[in-house]
């Protein structure tokens, strides 16, 4: 039941209880208007406890990162080497 629904309850039964001044015999509608009343404030009640415990604090972790790194050693003019370094970095959500 949400909240929408335990403010309904609440306000029918407050009609039942306060407003409806009928005699049906077999059937006390001040009764009625009590009971659904407190079914309202039980269902509102258990709807915001359930609600409360959903907005814990979530914690997280640093995501890995994997890193793909190609040396290669190029010669270059009078006989010095030079390295040439090619990293790619990808995320854990991207394919291989």
């Amino acid at each position: 039941m949400g909240i929408g629904a335990s403010i309904f309850l609440i306000a029918v039964g407050a009609i039942f209880a306060f407003a409806v001044d009928a005699n049906l015999g077999w059937l006390n509608l001040d009764v009625v208007g009590w009971v659904l009343m407190l079914a309202g404030v039980v269902g509102l009640l258990t709807t915001l406890y359930f609600w409360n415990s959903r907005r814990r604090a979530v914690v997280t972790t640093a995501v890995r990162q994997d890193q793909v790194v190609a040396d290669r050693v190029v010669p270059v003019q009078g006989g010095q080497v030079v390295r040439e370094e090619y990293r790619e970095t990808r995320g854990s959500g991207y394919p291989v």
